[in-house]
């Protein structure tokens, strides 16, 4: 079964990538016109962040439900609770649409 996942330990080649899933999407508080992206691995243990400003109110820019990322861009999800809320997430989202769908 593919998880869409690259183990460290044969991500040797910089041009191997990982797919990650959508999992979180949420505007800054910080700042005005930021939306954050978080996309995860299916298992939740890896998580890929990405800010996206909005330049006016007719800025459109697609999301896809996933994303393929190099293996060094990707955090590790330390808390089990918000491991498990990414992988349920992850696999929901991977459930129900392809990579490529906009979401």
């Amino acid at each position: 079964m593919d998880t869409g996942m690259t183990p460290e330990s044969e991500a040797t080649d910089p041009a191997e990538t990982v797919r990650v899933w959508l999992v979180e999407r949420t505007y800054s508080d910080d700042e005005q016109n930021i939306i954050i992206l978080v996309y995860a691995t299916p298992d939740g243990t890896r998580y890929y962040r990405k800010e996206r400003a909005l330049v006016s109110f007719s800025d459109h820019r697609d999301t896809t439900a996933a994303v393929e990322v190099s293996p060094g861009t990707l955090g590790r999800v330390e808390d089990r609770e918000t491991r498990e809320r990414y992988a349920a997430e992850a696999q929901r989202v991977r459930a129900a649409n392809d990579p490529d769908d906009l979401v």
